[in-house]
């Protein structure tokens, strides 16, 4: 355990302001050093000192250096650059200090800022997931950075930068005080929190040095832990053996998919395009005004590869455990009940080898990147039927139950007709020319399936705890032909639940059910509070 859960207010990794911009001051400081170190060993022992009528070299460094020397203001240069130096460097320092942070039974609460104060605040009852981020440079060090999301518009919370084993530890508490576990009684800081069985020590004390241990101390020690920091894919002390993935991701169908997906198409289509106009044209310009598009959809492709090699998903005590990154790691811990919705889809040209991607809607957004690039939505860049079947146990275990996952699998691969699905009339072929006979829905006892697409399958899950309301819709292009469009509310994301032209009785039982069932299911949902049940400490009354 830590002590960053005892409502006080602490500070972040030491090496914190190195990482978030004295690396890079560091680095442009060594290259000018670089540039003038030549010069400056030979004013200090050449045979005679740079004067105006030397002839130095025909750059901006080597001017200014001769004119600072032709006018005797070098020591008054160095004085400056010094004085600058530790401005900034004291306003790393004092960023530092202000930055703390601090964690109650309610809250986790960030301030910060200098100049101009900012105070972040997120419930731990709307916590979606807390993930642990690991860039290169950081991860070397032994740091790690920690994003808390919490439902709301660019309402996540970050702790940049932890120790990697504290980072780890402080998730497991965070999320042992928003599951619903009480704090023992008999704790005399009140920081206590339950532990549930099967789990490991108590790891290093925070106020300990890096990479010490009670036992172990020395250099040979300390790369030893930073070694082995850089090497595991995540340090969870809760966890006795690492939490095996349910999903191996097979490099082979890595490149592959991303080789027959839009992007890498795009990439082909405009690279040849871009070839063809210079040799019609003969203009080579025309280079600088694709090029810049064309190299960000490579790269976007490449950081695709790389993100997802060492992919994993497992079960943990606290919810879904996802992981990515090769040299940047990051992996995230999904609670129970924060999946409000899951898509599985399939291109076109997936089809032949049977390969499937699996998206989910969650109530945090952040306006910033996340920590592996981009908003985590991806659960499964690509995977087999198995894969699939694997992954829904884990986000929806209410609903891919062994009974429902039958009707599941037949929304993916029917082509319609009979199937347990309420599929939509033949008159709506004017409006689905090829789909028709696989749009449509079907109910389970915990929730909807919407199914679309002939060429892009896609089916998409909606539990009915998460339901928010749902809507049946009739325009003016539906209405003549007896059809209806239902919508599933949920949460903003990637997925949006509709389903269109359905027969409108149909669509009218669909909204009725629906919204019953919503309601029932909302009532008797606890899972955001997946600990409260456990035996109360103590003998004290739950």
């Amino acid at each position: 355990m830590t002590d960053f859960t005892d409502g006080q207010w602490h500070r972040l990794h030491r090496a914190t302001p190195l990482f978030r911009g004295g690396l890079a001051l560091l680095i442009i400081i060594g290259i000018l050093f670089g540039n003038l170190r030549d010069r400056f060993i030979d004013l200090v022992f050449g045979d005679s000192p740079f004067d105006g009528s030397s002839p130095g070299d025909p750059d901006y460094e080597a001017e200014a250096f001769e004119f600072l020397i032709r006018e005797n203001l070098l020591l008054l240069a160095l004085a400056g650059l010094v004085l600058l130096l530790a401005l900034i460097t004291a306003g790393f320092w004092l960023s530092w200090r202000l930055h703390t942070f601090r964690i109650t039974d309610e809250v986790v609460e960030v301030r910060s800022g200098i100049l101009f104060r900012t105070n972040r605040k997120g419930r731990l009852d709307r916590i979606q997931g807390i993930n642990i981020a690991r860039p290169f440079i950081p991860r070397l060090f032994g740091a790690a950075k920690l994003e808390i999301s919490v439902a709301g518009n660019d309402a996540n919370v970050q702790l940049s930068y932890l120790r990697s084993a504290d980072a780890d530890a402080l998730r497991r508490e965070i999320l042992l005080l928003a599951s619903g576990a009480r704090r023992h009684a008999s704790a005399a800081d009140g920081s206590a929190v339950e532990q549930p069985p099967g789990t490991a020590a108590a790891v290093e004390h925070p106020d300990a040095a890096p990479g010490a241990t009670a036992d172990r101390a020395g250099v040979g020690a300390l790369l030893e832990d930073r070694a082995r920091e850089f090497l595991a894919p995540e340090l969870d002390p809760t966890l006795v053996v690492e939490p095996e993935s349910v999903v191996r991701m097979n490099v082979g169908r890595l490149i592959g998919s991303t080789v027959l997906s839009d992007a890498a198409i795009a990439l082909v289509l405009g690279t040849a395009a871009l070839v063809t106009a210079i040799v019609v044209t003969g203009e080579v310009l025309l280079v600088f005004g694709v090029l810049p598009a064309l190299l960000g959809i490579g790269g976007f492709l490449i950081a695709r590869i790389t993100r997802s090699l060492r992919y994993t998903i497992a079960s943990t005590p606290d919810g879904v455990r996802v992981g990515f990154g090769l040299l940047s790691t990051t992996n995230e811990t999904l609670p129970p009940g924060r999946i409000h919705s899951v898509r599985v889809t399939q291109p076109l040209l997936w089809r032949p080898f049977g390969w499937w991607q699996i998206a989910v809607n969650r109530a945090s957004r952040s306006s910033q990147q996340g920590a592996a690039g981009q908003q985590q939505t991806t659960i499964l860049p690509v995977g087999n039927l198995d894969d699939v079947r694997a992954v829904l146990r884990l986000l929806l275990p209410e609903v891919a139950t062994d009974e429902a996952l039958p009707l599941l699998e037949r929304g993916l691969l029917s082509p319609g007709g009979d199937d347990g699905y309420t599929n939509s009339p033949r008159r709506a072929r004017a409006l689905r020319w090829f789909s028709q006979p696989r749009n449509g829905f079907a109910l389970t006892d915990t929730g909807v399936l919407l199914r679309t697409g002939a060429i892009w399958r896609a089916l998409t899950v909606v539990p009915f705890a998460r339901v928010q309301s749902a809507s049946v819709r009739q325009g003016p292009v539906l209405r003549p032909l007896r059809l209806a469009a239902v919508h599933v509310h949920t949460v903003s994301g990637p997925i949006t639940p509709r389903l269109g032209a359905i027969d409108r009785e149909e669509g009218i039982r669909f909204f009725g059910l629906v919204t019953a069932e919503a309601i029932r299911s909302g009532v008797a949902d606890t899972s955001h509070r997946w600990r409260a049940s456990a035996a109360p400490a103590d003998g004290a009354p739950a």
